[in-house]
C-alpha cells in the first residue's frame, strides 16, 4: 500500500513540477495571456520532448535592450532561447514564413519581425532598432537560414552587429546544440532530441570612433561573436566567413546537406 501511494505521489510530482515551473517563470511576465499560454507549451516541449538543458544563463538585461544572436540548426531554435527568459524576444523571421497561411497567425502572436532573406531589409532593421532602443530584446540568426552542413556556422552577415551598434546595446551569443530538424518546419514536433543551449559573454557594442567605418566595426563584433560561439561549441579553431549580400545556397546544395545530416543522425 505504501509503495503504491509513494509511486502515485512521485508521478503527480513529475507531472505537476513542470506546470509549477511555468507558472513561476510567468508570474511577472509582460506577455499577453495568449503569449503566456504559448510560452507554457513551448516550455513543456523543450523540457519533456527535447530534454533541453541550459548551460549558463541569459544575461539579466532588465530595463535594457539587447540582441540575442544564435547559430541556426532547426526551425524551433527560438524556443530554446525564449523559454530561458520570461521576457518577450522578437525574432527576425524570413518573410515567406510570416506570410504562410499555416504559420502567419502563430508568428503574428509571437510579434516576430518579418525580414527579407537577401541583402539589407531597411524596414526590418528599423523595426528591430525601435524595439531594442525601447528596452526590448531582438533575436537573430546571422547565418540567414538553417545550417544543414557539418560546419559549425554558415557564412554570416553583420546585420545583428549593425543594430546593436546603432542602439548601443549588448550582443548576447547563444550556441544551441542538438536541435531536431528533418527538412521541414514542422519536423521537430515528431522528433525526440537532447538539446543544450549555452549562453556566452555579452559583446559590448558602441559606435566606432570617427574614421572607423561602421561595416568594419560590425564585422569585428561578429568575429568576436563567432569566436564565442566556437568556444561554447568547443571548436576554438573554427574560422568564420562573411556572406556576400546575394549569397544563397542552391536547392541542390540544400538537398545534399540535408541528406548528409540524416546520414549522420
Amino acid at each position: 500500500m505504501w509503495s503504491t501511494a509513494a509511486a502515485v505521489s512521485f508521478l503527480i510530482a513529475v507531472l505537476v513540477a513542470p506546470a509549477l515551473a511555468v507558472l513561476l517563470r510567468l508570474g511577472r511576465s509582460p506577455m499577453s495571456l495568449v503569449q503566456r499560454m504559448l510560452w507554457g507549451l513551448a516550455y513543456l516541449l523543450v523540457r519533456l520532448r527535447w530534454r533541453t538543458r541550459w548551460e549558463g544563463s541569459l544575461p539579466a538585461l532588465e530595463g535594457r535592450g539587447g540582441v540575442i544572436v544564435c547559430n541556426h540548426r532547426s526551425s524551433v531554435d527560438p524556443f530554446f532561447v525564449q523559454t530561458a527568459t520570461g521576457r518577450k524576444v522578437h525574432w527576425m523571421v524570413a518573410r515567406e514564413y510570416c506570410e504562410h497561411p499555416l504559420l502567419r497567425w502563430f508568428l503574428w502572436i509571437c510579434e516576430v519581425i518579418p525580414v527579407g532573406r537577401g541583402g539589407i531589409d531597411t524596414a526590418a532593421t528599423k523595426a528591430a532598432l525601435r524595439i531594442v532602443e525601447a528596452g526590448g530584446l531582438v533575436g537573430m540568426f546571422p547565418e540567414g537560414r538553417i545550417n544543414m552542413t557539418a560546419d559549425l556556422l554558415l557564412p554570416i552577415r553583420p546585420g545583428a552587429a549593425h543594430i546593436a551598434l546603432k542602439a548601443g546595446v549588448p550582443l548576447v551569443p547563444c550556441f544551441i546544440e542538438g536541435s531536431p530538424y528533418d527538412g521541414v518546419p514542422s519536423s521537430p514536433l515528431f522528433m525526440s532530441a537532447r538539446v543544450v543551449a549555452r549562453f556566452g559573454q555579452p559583446v559590448d557594442c558602441r559606435l566606432p570612433p570617427d574614421g572607423v567605418v561602421e561595416l568594419q566595426a560590425a564585422q569585428a563584433i561578429m568575429r568576436r561573436w563567432a569566436a564565442e560561439i566556437a568556444r561554447l561549441a568547443e571548436q576554438p579553431d573554427f574560422a568564420v566567413e562573411f556572406a556576400g549580400r546575394q549569397w544563397k545556397p542552391t536547392e541542390e546544395e540544400l538537398a545534399q546537406a540535408m541528406s548528409a545530416r540524416r546520414a549522420s543522425a
